[in-house]
C-alpha cells in the first residue's frame, strides 16, 4: 500500500511499476482522504479512485484498489460507475474496497469533509448508510434491468448500470473496519474483511466476532478472506516479518504491506526478498 500523500505521482508511479513486475507480490494499494492525515496538513494529497484509474492503466498483473473508499464522500451509483471503468481498465483486477469512512475520533476526521462542503454524519448513519451502499452496489453491477431502491439513505429511481464490471459476478468487495456495527456489515456483505494491524489478541477477537455474525445469519464464516494491514519498518524489518508471520498464524492470508514515503530504491523488490519470501 502506498499512501497518495506527501509524495509525488511519479514515486508512486514507479513503486507499481516495479511491484507490477514481481510475482510475490500480489495486490497493491492507495488510501482515499482528500487531505493529509499525517505531515504537513497542507501537502500533497491526491484524489484515489482517479490516482488508481491511471495506475490501472499503468500495471498489467497487480490486483488492485482502495483500502478503503469513505462511503461518506460519493453516492453509491456514482461509486459504482467509478468502480466498473476502473474495473475495465485493468482488465478485471479490482478488489473494491469500501467503508464507513473517517472515525468521528480521528483528530482530522471531519476536515477533509468540511473543507469539500461534504456532510459528517453520525456512526450510526454511517454504518447503514454503508449496508445500503453496498446492496446498490452490487445490483448494478449484476441486475440486466433498471431499479428503484428507497433506502433509509440511499434513494436511487431507474438505476441501471452499463457497461457491467469485467469480473462476474462482480468486483470482490473488501470492507474495512473493526467496531461490531460495521462487522454486522462486513458479515452480509463482504468477499474479504480487511483491519488495520496492532494488538494481535484484538485483531483475533474481531475476527471471532465476525465469526460469529456470519453463524447469525447462515453464512460461512469461511467464505471471508480476512485482511490485515500492517505498517513496514525499513530499519527493522524483523519487526514487520514477525507481524507478518503472527497475522498468517492467527488466520489472516491477505496482507497489506504499508510502504511509507521516501520509497527507498528497488523498494518492491526489497518488499519480496525481505518480508514475503521469509515468511513461506
Amino acid at each position: 500500500m502506498t499512501a497518495p500523500s506527501q509524495v509525488d505521482y511519479h514515486d508512486l508511479l514507479r513503486v507499481w511499476r516495479e511491484a507490477d513486475t514481481i510475482p510475490e507480490i500480489e495486490h497493491a494499494w492507495l488510501f482515499d482522504h482528500l487531505q493529509p492525515i499525517f505531515g504537513d496538513p497542507n501537502g500533497t494529497i491526491y484524489e484515489g479512485w482517479t490516482l488508481l484509474s491511471a495506475l490501472a492503466a499503468q500495471t498489467r498483473r497487480l490486483r488492485l484498489g482502495v483500502l478503503v473508499t469513505s462511503n461518506r464522500i460519493r453516492p453509491p451509483a456514482m461509486l459504482a460507475k467509478i468502480a466498473t471503468t476502473v474495473d475495465i481498465i485493468s482488465g478485471g483486477r479490482l478488489d473494491f474496497g469500501i467503508g464507513v469512512g473517517s472515525r468521528p475520533s480521528h483528530p482530522l476526521a471531519r476536515r477533509e469533509y468540511e473543507a469539500h462542503g461534504l456532510p459528517f454524519h453520525d456512526t450510526a448513519h454511517a454504518v447503514g448508510s454503508l449496508a445500503e451502499a453496498c446492496t446498490v452496489i452490487r445490483r448494478l453491477w449484476t441486475e440486466t434491468e433498471p431499479f428503484d431502491f428507497d433506502g433509509t439513505y440511499v434513494q436511487v429511481t431507474n438505476a441501471f448500470g452499463n457497461p457491467k464490471p469485467v469480473q462476474r459476478p462482480h468486483p470482490p468487495i473488501v470492507i474495512g473496519g473493526r467496531s461490531s456495527a460495521t462487522l454486522r456489515v462486513v458479515a452480509e456483505h463482504a468477499d474479504l474483511w480487511n483491519i488495520p494491524g496492532g494488538d494481535i489478541d484484538d485483531v483475533v477477537s474481531r475476527s471471532a466476532l465476525l465469526d460469529r455474525y456470519c453463524a447469525e445469519i447462515g453464512r460461512d464464516p469461511a467464505s471471508i478472506t480476512r485482511s490485515i494491514h500492517l505498517p513496514v519498518s525499513y530499519d527493522q524489518p524483523g519487526t514487520t516479518r514477525g507481524a507478518i508471520g503472527e497475522a498468517i498464524d492467527a488466520g489472516f492470508r491477505h496482507i497489506v504491506l504499508g510502504l511509507s514515503a521516501p520509497y527507498p530504491a528497488d523498494v518492491a523488490r526489497w518488499v519480496a526478498d525481505q518480508l514475503i519470501n521469509d515468511n513461506r
